[in-house]
C-alpha cells in the first residue's frame, strides 16, 4: 500500500528537505509542485526507489494548478493507497516595509502564493478525496509571524494569519464528515533559508526588526532546513495530529 503526499515549494530550502525525507519513507508516492523542478531531487528519489513526480508551476497563478491537481487525483488508484497528505509549503516574504500603491504587484503575488494557493489546493484535494476511506491530512506551513505582528512585514504576517484562520474553518467543516481530513496550520520555527536572508537584507528604516533577524543568524539560533523538515514530519506522524489546528512544530 502506498502513501501519497503532495508538496508545494519543494525545489529548495525546507521544501527540498521535506521532499528528500519523504523519499526515504517506504512506498512513498510524491508529487512536488514548484516553480522549478529539481534535478538533485530527481536523482535522490531514484536512488531511494521513491515514486516522484515534479510539476513546474507558478503558484502566483494557482487556479490552473488546482485544476491540474483535480485531474491528477482522479487518475490515482485508490485501491493502492494507504494514506493521502497535502503539505502547502510554498511561501514568499513579500515586500518589506509599509504597503504603498506601488507595491500592488508584490501584494497580489504574496497573497496568491501564501494564501490563495493553499486554499485552492486544499479545496481540490478535499473535493476529490472526500469519499476516500483512508487517513487524510493537510499541513499548511504557517509562521509565528501569522500570530505576532511585525512592522514592515504586513504582507507576510497577514497572509499567514489568514492561513491559520482558514485552517480553523476547514477543521470545523471536516470534523463531522464520515471520512474527514485532519488539518494543521504549523509554524516550523526559524530556519536558515533564503527567506531569512531576505529579512536580514531589509532596509532598517522600513523594517525596524531587521537587526533581530541578524542576531538570530549570528548566534546560531536558526534551524537547518533538514532539522525543520524532520520536525514537521514528526508532527505529521503524531497520533494527536489535528487536535490543535494552529500549532508549532517545536512543541512536544
Amino acid at each position: 500500500m502506498k502513501h501519497l503526499t503532495i508538496l508545494t515549494g519543494a525545489s529548495r530550502g525546507m521544501g527540498l528537505a521535506l521532499a528528500q525525507q519523504l523519499c526515504l519513507r517506504p512506498q512513498a508516492v510524491l508529487l512536488c509542485i514548484s516553480r522549478q523542478s529539481s534535478s538533485p531531487l530527481e536523482s535522490w528519489a531514484s536512488s531511494k526507489g521513491a515514486n516522484l513526480t515534479q510539476w513546474r508551476a507558478d503558484l502566483a497563478r494557482p487556479i490552473p494548478v488546482a485544476h491540474q491537481l483535480v485531474a491528477w487525483l482522479h487518475e490515482q488508484d485508490l485501491a493502492q493507497l494507504a494514506s493521502a497528505t497535502l503539505i502547502n509549503n510554498a511561501g514568499v516574504i513579500g515586500h518589506l516595509g509599509p504597503i504603498t500603491p506601488q507595491n500592488e504587484q508584490d501584494l497580489h503575488a504574496t497573497l496568491a502564493i501564501n494564501l490563495e494557493a493553499p486554499m485552492l489546493l486544499t479545496a481540490a484535494f478535499l473535493s476529490i478525496t472526500r469519499a476516500w476511506d483512508l487517513p487524510k491530512k493537510i499541513v499548511n506551513i504557517s509562521s509565528g509571524l501569522g500570530r505576532r505582528a511585525l512592522a514592515g512585514s504586513s504582507m507576510y504576517c497577514a497572509s499567514k494569519a489568514g492561513l491559520d484562520h482558514y485552517s480553523r474553518c476547514v477543521a470545523l467543516e471536516e470534523a463531522d464528515r464520515p471520512h474527514g481530513a485532519r488539518i494543521v496550520s504549523l509554524a516550523p520555527g526559524v530556519i536558515d533559508t533564503d527567506m531569512q536572508s531576505d529579512l536580514r537584507a531589509g532596509d532598517k528604516d522600513l523594517f525596524p526588526d531587521r537587526d533581530n533577524f541578524v542576531h538570530l543568524k549570528q548566534t546560531g539560533a536558526l534551524s537547518t532546513p533538514e532539522q525543520a523538515a524532520a520536525r514537521v514530519l514528526a508532527y505529521l506522524d503524531r497520533a494527536d495530529f489535528g487536535n490543535q489546528v494552529v500549532a508549532d512544530a517545536r512543541d512536544a
